[in-house]
């Protein structure tokens, strides 16, 4: 291990403090010499009285001087891995892992920002051995950070670049030995994409997995103009971006969607026109049906109660049942760089929530919050280190 480790439709029920506002970027300066990394300013958090989140999270940091990083590469790097499986606890603090090696089509990435996903507490439980890379691991799949090093067969990227992505392209087929819980990780160019400047690192890390599933789930629905969505769990990583996704990039006629009390209205300020309250209400006891059902908690047997004939269910846990299906996410830096439009001019907003970014050092503690499935929107980590 040392050597590698209430239901109701509302107009316009928003205000401004609920999103992001334009920020100066605050500059980040790095060491030519020693590559530490200080921002100049200090990360805000907004955390409401009953603990929901808000869709304001922390100012942008991307700034020219990051173009400017040093290039040298240390050998060893700090990084939290496993070497054996079993709960959060198994996961240790490696202050002597070797970076990993570039391939000819990949870029080495400086992690600035990683985000945690169930399918990470999945993998470290051995729910994936099968196909699980050899362990010792460094988890995680999403990430955000500055380009340091490109191999030689990369096109549109360079050093300074700063870039975010899941690192590998299927979640469940060999994934990467070498994650992004770490000072760095190597990642294929096709996979990543250029980060928008109007989003700082923490945002954009807790984007990629979540905002690719939540786009093919649509896509392989048939999702369109005009169609109506239920989403289960509005208010967690995937469902925040389906109901932004559903209205905003396709236009959806009505945009429904379940969450606890606190939740209801980020659900509203998100886009969806009926909030459910799923402590109170029942959404399969209510009469409405919807073209497509997204079901992001594991309810597919009630799901499939409220979606019109011929429409679809899209199941991301539990069972499934007709017309119901699940899916194995690919990714795909073209779908960031298709998406990425509507992240600038702030039609589609990431979620970080609110109890972080949670610092390097609490990847433990992140893990074990992340696993009572309370989280709203993405519980990420950020400075690495």
């Amino acid at each position: 291990m040392q050597a590698f480790l209430s239901s109701s439709i509302v107009t316009n029920p928003c205000t401004r403090s609920f999103f992001p506002r334009p920020t100066t970027q605050p500059q980040l300066l790095v060491s030519s010499v020693t590559g530490a990394r200080t921002s100049a300013a200090t990360a805000r958090r907004s955390v409401q009285g009953d603990g929901s989140a808000r869709c304001v999270v922390t100012p942008a940091s991307s700034s020219p001087a990051v173009a400017a990083a040093a290039t040298e590469v240390p050998e060893k790097m700090k990084a939290w891995a496993y070497d054996e499986y079993g709960d959060a606890g198994v996961l240790k603090l490696d202050e002597a892992v070797s970076v990993p090696p570039v391939g000819e089509d990949q870029v080495l990435v400086r992690v600035e920002a990683a985000a945690l996903n169930p399918v990470d507490s999945k993998r470290r439980m051995g729910k994936f051995r099968a196909t699980d890379s050899p362990l010792p691991t460094v988890p995680g799949y999403d990430m955000a950070g500055v380009v340091v090093k490109v191999g030689s067969q990369v096109k549109n990227l360079k050093e300074g670049d700063e870039v975010y992505g899941h690192i590998s392209e299927k979640v469940l087929e060999g994934p990467k030995q070498y994650g992004s819980l770490a000072e760095y990780t190597a990642v294929e160019e096709k996979l990543v994409a250029l980060k928008p400047k109007s989003i700082d690192f923490a945002q954009a890390a807790g984007l990629p997995l979540a905002i690719e599933t939540a786009h093919e789930g649509l896509e392989r629905a048939g999702f369109s103009a005009g169609k109506s969505i239920l989403v289960l769990g509005g208010a967690g990583g995937v469902g925040s971006l389906v109901i932004q996704l559903a209205k905003q990039v396709y236009k959806a006629s009505t945009v429904a969607a379940t969450a606890s009390t606190p939740k209801l209205e980020l659900l509203r300020c998100l886009g969806a026109d009926v909030a459910i309250d799923y402590t109170t209400e029942n959404f399969e006891d209510m009469p409405d049906k919807y073209d497509v059902v997204f079901d992001a908690v594991g309810q597919g047997d009630k799901a499939v109660k409220v979606v019109k004939e011929g429409g679809s269910v899209v199941v991301l846990t539990g069972a499934v049942a007709p017309p119901g299906f699940r899916f194995v996410v690919t990714s795909y830096g073209s779908v960031l760089e298709q998406l990425n439009p509507y992240l600038e001019s702030g039609k589609v907003k990431p979620i970080v929530d609110p109890k972080g970014p949670f610092p390097f050092s609490q990847v433990v503690e992140a893990f074990s919050y992340l696993e009572t499935g309370r989280a709203t929107g993405k519980v990420v980590i950020s400075p690495i280190p």
